[in-house]
């Protein structure tokens, strides 16, 4: 499951291949990209903003010396739930999935890279990246990171229950579900606990925690997301898909319950506040 971090990576992984490189192959298997062609561009530089990613390219190398073909352009991708990019060398199997569930192919002579089951893939202006990111909250892995803004955008809704807040990418951008979960555990509340019924500083240090967790979990020798600190295996996460074993912390069995149809755990003795 895609969140911050992991999106973190895929744009690392896509920028060391194809930044600074003139593309040879571009394939965009969407409708409305079906024609367009990026063969004569090159890769700027591929970031992540939240969960977001953005390729960028320079303008076009076009004897007509167009406008259009003169503008910066970006491809914008989002991976939800189970999308994922790939990044092979030139010339080398692809795995990622079967070949229907390809949505982009961009390459270069080293490397070619693979989108598969892209939800959202469009290409825009590089000038109006802000119409499909601008809405964002403080990216927790970006340069706009900022713990009191994002503590602040939080309170800002004091009946909304923490989990929902925590996802809401407004607020502050790369948390998922299972981040979520671990936080909300951290906290020792509950995710359906409203923001407004946590001490003050609560939100500040939650916010820190958060960016903490996820700058630790994008390299390392441990490619398994940890949020523990243990390296025993099984003991990764406190209380995220642990449902009915045991609490790491107390031993009471981890419980689940949907929440904006997201399944969400949390340990009813080390977790206080309501419950659905």
């Amino acid at each position: 499951m895609p969140e911050g971090d992991s999106v973190w990576r895929a744009a690392a992984q896509l920028h060391a291949a194809l930044a600074g490189h003139r593309l040879t192959r571009s394939d965009l298997r969407t409708p409305r990209l079906a024609t367009v062609d990026l063969t004569t561009r090159t890769t700027l530089n591929v970031v992540p903003r939240g969960k977001h990613l953005l390729a960028r390219f320079t303008g076009a190398d076009d004897a007509t010396g167009t406008t259009a073909a003169a503008e910066g352009l970006t491809l914008h991708s989002h991976l939800r739930m189970d999308g994922a990019w790939h990044v092979f060398p030139a010339g080398a199997k692809w795995h990622g999935g079967p070949a229907h569930e390809i949505r982009a192919i961009l390459g270069t002579e080293t490397h070619t890279a693979v989108g598969y089951r892209l939800p959202v893939l469009e290409l825009i202006r590089t000038a109006d990246e802000a119409k499909v990111v601008g809405h964002l909250g403080p990216d927790l892995l970006g340069p706009d990171w900022d713990a009191e803004t994002a503590a602040a955008n939080l309170a800002a809704t004091p009946e909304r229950p923490l989990g929902e807040a925590l996802l809401d990418q407004r607020n502050l951008a790369g948390i998922g579900n299972i981040y979520k979960c671990e936080l909300c555990f951290l906290a020792q509340v509950t995710p359906w606990t409203p923001v407004g019924a946590l001490p003050r500083t609560t939100l500040p240090r939650l916010a820190a925690a958060a960016h903490r967790l996820l700058a630790a979990n994008i390299g390392g020798p441990y490619p398994r997301r940890n949020t523990t600190g243990s390296r025993r295996r099984g003991q990764d996460l406190f209380v995220y898909g642990r449902v009915h074993r045991p609490c790491l912390r107390c031993g009471t069995p981890v419980r689940e319950a949907p929440q904006d149809a997201r399944p969400t755990y949390w340990c009813p003795r080390c977790q206080s506040g309501p419950t659905p």
